[in-house]
């Protein structure tokens, strides 16, 4: 399969998050991932769209989050975007446990799970301009 892009815009509301990981995994299906794959890819997808949404707005609900998903042979890669207040520290917010919404009882794990899931997880971020989240996962199916 030569290289397929997709890509879709919604409001920073925690009930597209739903929509974002059915429509991510609905793209990937092309691929033939097993049922163990595409679980991953949604459940990737699901945190860096609530990280988009709970982290990067906050309260605001008219912000947008983006995604980009490329498929390009056996592999999917996945960006998140959005335009809200960034991370100040990457490093920091990569560790287990840690979150910066202690008042929503966030359990400080979406980049861990991100990065058990998926082949690879990287993140730019600038302070007051967004954040961007690119994973990139290999499908078995195909190899």
């Amino acid at each position: 399969m030569s290289e397929n892009m997709m890509k879709i815009e919604f409001s920073s509301r925690s009930q597209n998050e739903s929509f974002a990981r059915v429509a991510v995994a609905s793209f990937a299906s092309q691929l033939d991932p097993t049922l163990e794959e595409i679980s991953d890819v949604k459940t990737a997808v699901s945190e860096a769209v609530t990280n988009a949404i709970i982290h990067g707005y906050g309260d605001n609900k008219e912000g947008k989050v983006i995604i980009e998903t490329i498929l390009n042979k056996n592999e999917i890669s996945i960006s998140v975007m959005d335009e809200g207040c960034g991370i100040s520290d990457i490093k920091k917010a990569r560790e287990p446990l840690y979150t910066s919404r202690p008042d929503l009882e966030r359990s400080g794990m979406g980049f861990t799970v991100m990065e058990t899931f998926m082949d690879s997880v990287e993140i730019e971020s600038s302070e007051n301009v967004g954040t961007r989240i690119r994973m990139k996962k290999v499908f078995s199916s195909l190899e």
